[in-house]
């Protein structure tokens, strides 16, 4: 394959991903804060049929975890980590978050209206 034909495609992945990038910055965007085996906020209310994505931050001194068995949703942080998840549109209804590090006093509801 010659450098002619190669660019193109190079330059159409490039521009793919700087929109994949700008779309997940353009969803409804929620804070979300582990700390010391809780999940705040415990009660977070979303817009039934939309994607959203959750912003989550580690303030722990140790590892947590943020898992929803259902929605096949699990992310693992580290002390002082910052990742995020997007979650497809959801079905109005109540949806169980829990860090499994901590997980008798660590829940989060999500409720899809």
């Amino acid at each position: 394959m010659t450098a002619r034909v190669l660019r193109p495609a190079v330059l159409a992945a490039v521009l793919a991903l700087g929109a994949g990038t700008a779309f997940c910055q353009s969803l409804a965007t929620y804070p979300v804060v582990i700390k010391n085996g809780r999940i705040e906020p415990a009660r977070l209310e979303v817009p039934a049929g939309v994607k959203i994505k959750l912003t989550i931050r580690n303030e722990g001194p140790g590892p947590a975890e943020f898992e929803n068995l259902d929605l096949r949703v699990e992310k693992v942080l580290g002390p002082g980590g910052n990742s995020f998840v997007v979650i497809h549109p959801l079905r109005p209804g109540t949806y169980k978050f829990f860090d499994e590090f901590h997980p008798q006093n660590s829940e989060m509801l999500i409720i899809a209206k």
